[in-house]
């Protein structure tokens, strides 16, 4: 038992699952960021654009009776098929993802790569020694290299 004690500290101590703890907590809140992002300022904007069609209200009674919205449906305990919903969710998963993508290409662009430094030594043409860059003759040779 102490074994397995042991391993499970360790495995839970790596960077990695500490680093993988900390991102679904930044997720959840992320969210959350997105879920009000989307219901409270996209899917207004496309309720307007599409003729004030509220998605969120879109659905089918399996019980063969209409409803007005969603919530009447569902306080009547009625089967349906919310379609509107999912819609919503599809649009809210797709602005998430682009979001993470937006995210992601800005962090990209702080962490460039440092710049290659400049080459201090370069190959003689005769004798394919390496010498140093600003050489005009080459010490292994003896080749003119002005020419």
């Amino acid at each position: 038992m102490k074994v397995f004690v042991k391993e499970f500290k360790e495995f839970i101590m790596r960077g990695n699952v500490i680093d993988m703890a900390v991102g679904v907590i930044i997720g959840g809140a992320f969210n959350n960021i997105v879920s009000s992002l989307v219901n409270d300022i996209v899917m207004p904007v496309i309720t307007l654009i599409t003729g004030k069609i509220n998605f969120t209200d879109m659905l089918i009674a399996l019980d063969g009776n209409s409803y007005p919205s969603l919530k009447a449906a569902q306080d009547a305990a009625a089967p349906v098929i919310a379609y509107g919903n999912f819609i919503q969710i599809v649009v809210q998963f797709l602005l998430t993802a682009f979001v993470i993508f937006l995210v992601i290409k800005g962090i990209n662009k702080l962490h460039k790569p440092a710049p290659e430094p400049a080459p201090t030594t370069k190959t003689c043409p005769f004798c394919k020694s390496e010498i140093h860059i600003d050489a005009v003759k080459c010490p292994h040779c003896a080749s003119d290299l002005n020419e």
